[in-house]
């Protein structure tokens, strides 16, 4: 099953230069695995297309069950030489929760919070068992006659 980076971790995002660094942390043991194996510098990379222009670097943080990423080339140029609308790279932490990483079918995603993991929108979302991700809870206003 197919499941969103924000139900394994959370992340924080600031810029270094022309580039920026991704801190992202588990919520335990197994989410640390999982992003352990399937987090990797190619895959980050193949995530940022279009935006990370250099290498990416991955920088593991075991005792926090942490990943700390650098995105070169990512920022335009970086702090007031850039154009981009975000050249400190602050929403990339957000964006990197977005890319989606398979779990085992019986794997129990953690509960964060008294509502679980929320989407970078803050809307609740949960895994399909189709794969992709399905609005969790919600359901569509009815019309009133």
């Amino acid at each position: 099953m197919k499941v969103p980076l924000y139900r394994l971790a959370h992340a924080r995002s600031g810029d270094k230069g022309d580039g920026s660094n991704v801190g992202l942390l588990a919520y335990n043991q197994d989410c640390y695995e999982i992003m352990r194996q399937q987090v990797t510098p190619a895959a980050v990379r193949r995530h940022f297309r279009g935006i990370v222009r250099g290498r990416v670097e991955r920088f593991a943080v075991p005792n926090l069950l942490g990943f700390n990423f650098l995105l070169h080339n990512s920022l335009g140029g970086g702090g007031s030489a850039s154009l981009k609308n975000d050249a400190q790279g602050k929403t990339h932490g957000m964006a990197l929760l977005l890319m989606e990483v398979d779990v085992p079918p019986r794997f129990k995603l953690p509960r964060v919070g008294s509502t679980g993991a929320l989407a970078p929108a803050g809307q609740l979302r949960e895994p399909s068992r189709r794969g992709g991700v399905a609005t969790g809870g919600r359901r569509s206003p009815r019309r009133e006659t």
